[in-house]
């Protein structure tokens, strides 16, 4: 559903759909009910050149992507905005009246059993160590608060977004030694997260998508997906989810090495993140040993039917054995 849903979004629009697309404007969410809010940068519509020749195997070949406009979070999603999802209390706290009841229906973690701050802090910190499936339940929940649909960017959004009309290695340029002005990760982090937005944007007033923490994408992980379009432009491309395992996540994070914190670079997730979860079956929730994991939002310019967007939150999650 969720491929059909993107797909719709390649059919011809019309120059007065298309000016739309090319001039979002960036904006301040509001969370309803809630003294809450977050920022969206606009990202136009068209076409880049994603992967690396110059980067492993499972960043090439190079290949055209046409992408339509979206926006996307100006900085990576943190504890203020992701906590009130987690927790009723810290909902209560956070909200100015009576929760809806639409919005305290919504399905929310299990509580973990150890702190998922990994004792790096939470005000304006990255959120982390989620797993896919609870970053799209926020997503269901931000949707209910707030009637907008916001959803996990495709690798080729995420990949356009960090580029940032840029070929180079970096969203920057090509100088891994330029890292310190745009990233936290191992030579400055002091391996641990850092508050959003404290080092330079990219060129489209994007923070830290190098770095700090990796970021989910939507896409299943598959090495030789961009193989798959090879020849010609690809539209709007998803590597829809089919198994538990593995999913992509981007950018490298607070522990990282320059070389994965490039714009092309790809992570693979791994039954590993869960080993020290004591649960059988384990949690659908939580990477206890993935604390370099968070997320980062993407809102659509054209918003999908009321049955897709349903189809994209209410996937069931597949269990762990």
């Amino acid at each position: 559903m969720f491929k059909q849903l993107l797909a719709l979004t390649a059919i011809s629009f019309s120059c007065v759909q298309l000016n739309a697309q090319t001039s979002l404007k960036p904006y301040t969410q509001k969370i309803d009910g809630t003294k809450l809010s977050f920022d969206m940068q606009a990202v136009p519509a068209g076409s880049f050149k994603m992967g690396s020749n110059n980067g492993k195997a499972d960043e090439k070949p190079i290949h055209e992507v046409q992408l339509d406009a979206f926006w996307i979070g100006k900085h990576e999603v943190t504890w203020n905005i992701f906590e009130p999802f987690l927790y009723r209390d810290y909902e209560l706290k956070a909200s100015e009246g009576k929760i809806p009841a639409e919005v305290d229906a919504v399905t929310r973690p299990t509580k973990p059993y150890l702190d998922m701050t990994f004792g790096m802090g939470k005000e304006n910190q990255p959120a982390l160590a989620m797993t896919q499936y609870n970053a799209i339940q926020f997503c269901k929940w931000l949707y209910t608060r707030t009637g907008v649909f916001y959803r996990l960017p495709t690798e080729a959004e995420w990949e356009y977004a960090c580029k940032a009309g840029t070929n180079t290695k970096y969203s920057f340029g090509d100088n891994a030694a330029d890292l310190k002005q745009y990233a936290w990760y191992g030579e400055n982090s002091e391996n641990k997260t850092h508050q959003v937005g404290l080092k330079k944007p990219n060129a489209w007033g994007i923070y830290d998508m190098h770095g700090n923490v990796s970021e989910w994408t939507y896409d299943e992980y598959l090495a030789d997906f961009y193989a798959k379009s090879s020849g010609k432009a690809a539209v709007n491309p998803v590597a829809v989810p089919s198994k538990l395992y593995p999913n992509v996540v981007r950018g490298g994070s607070y522990d990282e090495s320059p070389e994965n914190l490039s714009s092309t670079a790809r992570l693979a997730s791994d039954p590993a993140w869960k080993q020290l979860d004591p649960q059988i079956p384990k949690s659908n929730w939580w990477f206890p040993e993935a604390p370099f994991v968070g997320m980062r939002l993407v809102r659509p310019a054209k918003t999908p039917s009321k049955a897709e967007i349903d189809a994209y939150y209410d996937k069931k999650p597949i269990k762990d054995i």
